[in-house]
């Protein structure tokens, strides 16, 4: 059986998403799980996390179902995704619609306007807030929107009479996309406050 089918059924019969598997030429075998996700209704509590207990339970389950089945490697990391979880799936991008995420393109978007505004020729790398549109035809697709303003530094004063810098918008389907990951950025209040578990066990 291959790796990834082995840590995928020993992920999932413990109740448990696998979000991605990394090896290295050191022998360090990393896998990233996340717990499954379901649209919350209106009156949902509070999306829960992966925590150390949980790395530690798909830990001790996969060194046994790796020894079983022969695959070699130095050593087993079990992790929480982190601030900067990558996106791969369609339920991957329902569940973080709202988020800021950071989208590398397969091909440069090419020199074309995007809401109203031209994008570099070779730009291929975009930060931006997921969308989820739905086109004249009916079906429904993702776009980040973002805008080119720069940062506000802490302290300091905007002028009321600053005009804002308009939004951008780039549609995209997931078979363009080289990579997607949420956009890591550290807030004591939102998203980036909740630390990656992590086990790491020899």
């Amino acid at each position: 059986m291959a790796l990834k089918e082995i840590v995928e059924q020993t992920v999932a019969g413990l109740g448990y998403e696998l979000v991605e598997i990394e090896r290295s030429a050191a022998g360090l075998l990393r896998v990233t799980i996340d717990l499954p996700w379901t649209r919350p209704a209106a009156d949902a509590v509070v999306e829960q996390f992966v925590t150390v207990e949980d790395c530690e339970k798909v830990t001790r389950q996969l060194l046994f179902a790796l020894e079983v089945d022969g695959v070699e490697y130095k050593r087993l990391e079990v992790s929480s995704p982190g601030i900067d979880r990558p996106l791969r799936s369609e339920n991957d991008f329902e569940r973080f619609v709202g988020q800021q995420i950071d989208v590398t393109l397969k091909v440069p978007v090419g020199v074309g306007v995007v809401a109203g505004t031209l994008v570099s020729a070779n730009r291929k790398k975009f930060r931006g807030v997921l969308e989820r549109v739905c086109g004249a035809d009916g079906v429904s697709g993702w776009q980040i929107v973002w805008s080119d303003a720069p940062a506000v530094k802490p302290g300091q004063r905007i002028s009321k009479k600053r005009l804002p810098v308009p939004l951008q918008a780039l549609g995209f389907t997931l078979d363009e996309l080289r990579e997607a990951r949420l956009a890591p950025i550290v807030s004591f209040k939102g998203r980036g406050s909740k630390s990656g578990a992590e086990s790491d066990l020899d």
